[in-house]
């Protein structure tokens, strides 16, 4: 590990000042200091938000949920309104990681995390992402874990996280302070895809800090679920993963919203699959045919050609699961 400095923030402005200087901001620290062990990581300066008034989970006037970027992944899953008005949340928490990490990471932490690979974390390899023109060794190497959906020539490392597929399922929006003031950035524009920049991962200006995230209301009622494909079950990244949400009212699928992960650089929203089910009516064999159309796009590579079909498989589980007809 290399060394560094380190500060604790009183206060919101404390904190934008220590971003502004070029500060990394550390709540949980699950990710990031696991990788400046492995030297991946060299912050010159890290600055402790954890006291920071950020730490709520609450109902909005329309009844959405408004997210604290400090609230622990293990609290956001517990939460009431969590698990009654977005069980698909709550599912995805559930899944990731363990639960000491869990108790441990922030919602703000846990979309922020580093989209990686294990060329990534071998810093003998190449890698586009820590040493930006020096190439993609997964390309040519072991690959067979690697995004099959928003891959350039630069990068085809997968997003790790559930729940930000959850988040791009529901169109949350992620809520930004910094030195210029508030914003909000949409969820979908908020993690980019690699293009020729990998190293640039999130839509971030310098010293912004995440306050929280927030899903909108959604018509009721609205069942969702999550579905996780793995190697094992225990503490491991997604090969595939599905997040669904469908509003069925009178026998028909009045909205739908259909999100994948284990296959995109970033969290890979499925806007061919929501269009093939809105207005028609849940059976086996409408969500086969949407199901079909979830690897739109997909460039698989070598040793990950079979995450096209297990994608449209895992989709099209979930699909049933949700609709009440598996």
């Amino acid at each position: 590990m290399y060394p560094f400095s380190f500060t604790k923030a009183a206060d919101t402005r404390e904190a934008l000042n220590a971003g502004r200087r070029g500060g990394r901001y550390i709540a949980g620290g699950t990710t990031l200091v696991d990788l400046m062990r492995e030297t991946v990581e060299r912050p010159e300066t890290l600055v402790d938000i954890s006291d920071l008034p950020l730490s709520e989970v609450t109902v909005t006037e329309r009844g959405g949920i408004r997210i604290g970027a400090l609230v622990s992944m293990a609290e956001t899953a517990a939460h009431p309104k969590v698990r009654t008005l977005f069980p698909v949340i709550s599912e995805a928490l559930e899944l990731s990681a363990s639960a000491q990490l869990r108790n441990m990471a922030t919602i703000g932490g846990n979309i922020m995390q580093r989209t990686r690979c294990t060329y990534f974390r071998d810093v003998t390899a190449d890698c586009n992402k820590r040493d930006p023109g020096s190439g993609c060794a997964a390309r040519e190497g072991h690959n067979r874990t690697h995004a099959i959906l928003g891959t350039s020539d630069a990068c085809v490392a997968t997003h790790p996280s559930d729940v930000a597929v959850a988040f791009a399922a529901l169109e949350a929006t992620v809520h930004l302070l910094g030195p210029d003031g508030e914003r909000r950035v949409p969820f979908a524009d908020f993690l980019l895809r690699p293009g020729n920049t990998p190293n640039r991962e999130q839509a971030l200006k310098q010293g912004e800090l995440i306050t929280a995230v927030e899903i909108p209301a959604l018509p009721r009622p609205l069942k969702s679920g999550y579905l996780k494909v793995r190697d094992r079950q225990s503490y491991e990244f997604a090969l595939t993963s599905a997040a669904v949400a469908l509003h069925v009212r009178g026998g028909v699928i009045q909205e739908a919203k259909v999100a994948a992960g284990g296959v995109g650089t970033v969290p890979w929203k499925l806007p061919a699959v929501e269009v093939h089910l809105v207005g028609e009516r849940p059976s086996d064999a409408l969500w086969k045919a949407a199901a079909e159309h979830a690897a739109k796009g997909a460039r698989p590579l070598e040793h990950n050609r079979f995450k096209v079909e297990l994608l449209q498989r895992t989709v099209e589980r979930q699909l049933r699961i949700v609709g009440g007809t598996k």
